[in-house]
């Protein structure tokens, strides 16, 4: 007769070992590790399948919100694990509530949302700034994993809401709700549950210190779709980006403002992050950058002043800062502009964060700019790549940047023809 297979789980981080250990290796736990024993039992044979002559899947399910949908690749799969994260009070509640709302509207049918952390009374109040009375959702306050697989498949609803994944629990696992093995528990019945039925569901999962998607990254691998919700909380607009997504082009981004109503959408995202006077001043410069698939149209302001102390200072708001580094010594070294006692800031304007590298040719000329206490000629666009040899390389999807910047009004466009840095400082007067 075969004997179970005894294996030690650290009932904290979920790693295993083939001995029992005071300490966990992986979390550094104490006490955390527990053995259990597996039954040797049978293995069936499973069941395969065969796909449609046609290869078309079911059609994706319509939410009246263009922006999310874009960021899906269309609209909702039915049967897909969609996973929503972000900052804590960045909107991921009351976006996945507009989501309810607007898949009621196009189809029918009940939504379930298991609250864990809010009562129905505090999703009501959410509810009726999103001005909906909110009857068509069904709410369940019970955050037991297996309860939950439970409900859904006595209800069979048309999408379930998870708010949010760490405060589900299954009572066959020691430790608590919120860890890393009781997340990868719920994830996994989530996951199955959604396949096995094919209804969608979202789950909320919150960002810790580290910028992880509920602790480990391990949870971001097991869903369909992931979404991360970014902004500051200070400035109204709030992006939505695909990080992940098997049923679409991941790094989609969609874009909203946050009002009194929720989130709402911008059909015009560039307007955003543009001076609004369209007026030009010393150390401004107008880019485009891509989010995506979409192009964007930002001002990169700089500001230089005479350092008081010994060692310049070096300030980026949005922008890379090593890459504000690198602009400063070739604008130095190759354009012989004397910046070594200067303090120099860059901003990105209305709190945008980008990594774009067509972004540096408009920040060394914004330097420059403030520098020289000069304007860039109206309506004037900047794109390229610096180079270390102070040479202007293009920047992909060069016609899809200047169409964006063509549509607002702008009419001169200074790219990689410029050459190099020291033709690019002509435009503003200063030849070196």
């Amino acid at each position: 007769m075969a004997q179970d297979k005894i294996i030690h789980v650290c009932s904290h981080c979920d790693a295993q070992y083939s001995k029992w250990q005071g300490q966990c290796g992986e979390c550094g736990k104490w006490g955390t590790i527990k053995s259990i024993a597996l039954g040797p039992g049978e293995v069936s044979a499973g069941e395969v399948v065969t796909l449609g002559a046609s290869g078309q899947g079911a059609a994706r399910l319509r939410l009246g919100l263009s922006e999310v949908e874009n960021v899906l690749g269309g609209g909702v799969v039915p049967g897909s694990l969609i996973l929503l994260s972000g900052d804590p009070g960045i909107g991921k509640s009351t976006l996945v509530l507009q989501i309810a709302l607007g898949l009621i509207k196009n189809t029918p049918g009940e939504i379930i949302y298991v609250c864990g952390e809010e009562s129905p009374e505090q999703i009501s109040l959410r509810l009726k700034r999103l001005q909906s009375s909110g009857k068509e959702l069904k709410f369940l306050t019970d955050t037991g994993t297996k309860n939950i697989v439970a409900t859904v498949k006595k209800y069979k609803p048309r999408l379930v809401v998870v708010d949010s994944i760490q405060t589900l629990f299954d009572d066959a696992l020691p430790s608590e709700a919120g860890s890393v093995a009781q997340i990868r528990a719920a994830t996994g019945q989530l996951l199955q549950l959604a396949k096995s039925t094919n209804i969608p569901i979202i789950i909320i999962g919150h960002v810790t210190k580290d910028g992880v998607v509920s602790g480990p990254r391990l949870l971001e691998h097991m869903v369909d779709v992931v979404l991360y919700l970014e902004g500051d909380g200070i400035h109204e607009h709030r992006l939505l980006r695909s990080v992940k997504n098997r049923f679409g082009a991941t790094n989609q981004v969609g874009v909203f403002s946050m009002a009194e109503q929720g989130l709402v959408e911008v059909a015009n995202p560039s307007q955003l992050f543009l001076n609004q006077t369209n007026e030009t001043y010393p150390g401004s410069a107008v880019s485009v950058i891509m989010e995506g698939n979409r192009p964007f149209l930002v001002e990169v302001q700089a500001l230089t002043n005479k350092t008081s102390f010994g060692y310049p200072k070096r300030t980026a708001a949005g922008f890379d800062s090593s890459r504000l580094e690198l602009i400063v010594a070739v604008l130095s070294r190759r354009a012989g502009l004397k910046l070594d006692n200067h303090d120099i800031f860059l901003n990105l304007v209305g709190g945008l964060k980008s990594k774009d590298p067509a972004l540096d040719l408009a920040a060394a000329m914004a330097i420059a700019s403030s520098l020289s206490n000069q304007n860039l000629p109206q309506k004037s666009v900047v794109l390229g790549e610096v180079g270390l040899g102070g040479e202007i390389r293009p920047v992909p999807y060069l016609e899809a940047r200047l169409a964006e910047a063509r549509r607002l009004g702008f009419e001169n466009f200074y790219t990689a023809e410029l050459k190099d840095i020291k033709n690019a400082l002509n435009v503003l007067g200063i030849e070196k």
